[in-house]
């Protein structure tokens, strides 16, 4: 497996050799084909050229032979006559050339730019004259070896001559034609490799900068581990990728602060539950099994050891419940219902008197099976703590929810105010010590906080602050029932 993964390491293509290869072959393409159709379209252009040329010669040659000649008054004694004017009065350009024939043989040519002479290419001389045999005058394409000609073959007659056995010829040599615009596609070719050249230079350096902090970010990653999460990616600027880098930071953080608060539960578990074994391991070991009164004895203490575990567990599964992806499922709820509701449920506990207070008759965003759970933990923290007297009730404070539970029993010491839920705190009753932390787990889920401060006239008042819960006015629909508009009804702290 590991010798495969090597394998496919050493053969697969970094991300930056990506990027410069895909712009690189992009633009590559981009040159090529602009090049090409540049260079097609010119070529088709200068072919044109050729045929036009071809045609304008074609009308010269006809007006000189029908025009005559000034010293006969006017008229060609012979078709020989009338094609060596017509051979002579021509002004070839660059790359053409023009030529009688006489009866299938090259006979004038004047000189010309052609690089080849006309009179020399006697192949060329039979070609155009078959050409013309018909009588008509014939553009067509002469090409053997390297030579390629684009000519024009009209025949020349004069009044009482036989079958036309004189022919005027004229040359253009394409390949000639062609020299300026292969030499502009050769120029273009280099300029085009140069500039791929810089394309690639230019991507290359882009990309290695772009890229760096990505680099950065898996080095660094690579050197995270489960046992030490306390290296952060760099953020470097205010792109993408530093955004990323921000987000990947962040994702370490509640990393880091799950593993802390996974190590410290199995710390505060191991802790919490070696008591109780050694406790009823000790019993065991030392009980006399011949002693009905001590095995009594022993059996009540180990049952006893082993309910309250059991209690510690079912605490742990409801606050790692909280700990889940969806701790919380917040709706639009009456709170002032759901306090009237916690209330009646409240007074079931055993040993609980309990008073509804002011009430906040408002419309909540939360959870309410999340908040009753709170709520009802704080009642039963309050009967067990402080006698069993419990007030119940909300206020509003800005577009904040307090929802307070009181006691009135001693109080909470100054000093334990501030730990009181933390996980695994024991107040002077015992108990599992989670309960008033799964509290605060449920408050810091809704975006809030639980705290206890001193009552007036007495007690613990604990209050569970959800910010941002209270929504405004209007008519709405909750639980599928529209209800009209109510104002909220303030309550001071003390209220409860």
């Amino acid at each position: 497996m590991d010798e495969h993964d090597d394998g496919r390491r050493w053969w697969r293509m970094t991300v930056r050799t990506r990027i410069v290869a895909a712009i690189t072959l992009v633009s590559a393409v981009a040159l090529l084909s602009v090049g090409i159709s540049a260079y097609l379209v010119e070529r088709s252009r200068i072919l044109e050229s050729i045929d036009e040329r071809l045609a304008a010669n074609l009308e010269s040659a006809r007006h000189i032979v029908e025009a005559g000649d000034d010293d006969q008054n006017g008229a060609w004694t012979s078709a020989d006559e009338a094609l060596a004017a017509v051979v002579q009065r021509m002004s070839p350009d660059d790359s053409t050339g023009a030529l009688g024939i006489v009866r299938g043989q090259p006979t004038l040519a004047p000189p010309v730019p052609l690089d080849v002479d006309l009179l020399e290419v006697p192949a060329f001389a039979t070609h155009a004259a078959e050409a013309a045999s018909a009588g008509e005058p014939v553009v067509g394409t002469f090409a053997e070896g390297d030579v390629t000609w684009r000519f024009l073959a009209a025949p020349i007659a004069v009044s009482g001559d036989g079958p036309a056995e004189v022919v005027f010829a004229m040359v253009y040599d394409v390949e000639g034609e062609f020299a300026e615009i292969n030499d502009a596609a050769n120029a273009y070719l280099i300029s085009a490799a140069i500039a791929l050249v810089a394309i690639t230079a230019v991507a290359t350096i882009v990309s290695t900068r772009l890229l760096r902090p990505l680099r950065r970010m898996r080095e660094t990653a690579d050197r995270i581990t489960a046992r030490s999460l306390s290296e952060r990616l760099p953020v470097d600027g205010r792109d993408d990728v530093a955004d990323l880098a921000a987000t990947m930071n962040a994702m370490l953080d509640r990393l880091d602060a799950a593993l802390d608060s996974q190590r410290e539960l199995l710390s505060d578990v191991g802790h919490e539950l070696k008591t109780p074994i050694t406790v009823v391991r000790g019993h065991l070991e030392v009980m006399d099994a011949r002693d009905r009164d001590d095995v009594t004895q022993t059996r009540e203490l180990a049952v006893d050891e082993l309910e309250r575990m059991g209690k510690l567990v079912d605490d742990l599964s409801r606050a790692a419940a909280l700990h889940g992806p969806a701790p919380i499922a917040p709706r639009e709820v009456d709170a002032g219902d759901l306090v009237r509701g916690i209330v009646h449920k409240a007074a079931a506990i055993e040993g609980a008197t309990v008073d509804a207070v002011a009430v906040a008759d408002v419309v909540a965003w939360l959870d309410p099976d999340r908040i009753t759970q709170a709520m009802l933990q704080l009642a039963q923290n309050a009967v067990t703590h402080g006698g069993g007297h419990v007030a119940i009730g909300s206020a509003v404070v800005d577009d904040a929810l307090h929802l307070r539970v009181r006691d009135h029993g001693p109080g909470v010491a100054g000093a334990d105010q501030s730990i009181v839920f933390d996980r695994f705190h024991r107040g002077a009753a015992g108990g599992s010590g989670l309960g008033l932390h799964i509290v605060q787990v449920i408050a810091r889920a809704h975006g809030g906080a639980a705290s206890v401060s001193d009552a007036v006239g007495g007690g613990a008042m604990f209050t569970i602050v959800l910010p941002g819960a209270v929504r405004d006015g209007g008519w709405r629909e909750i639980d599928g029932v529209v209800v009209p508009p109510r104002p909220p009804l303030p309550v001071t702290a003390g209220g409860a």
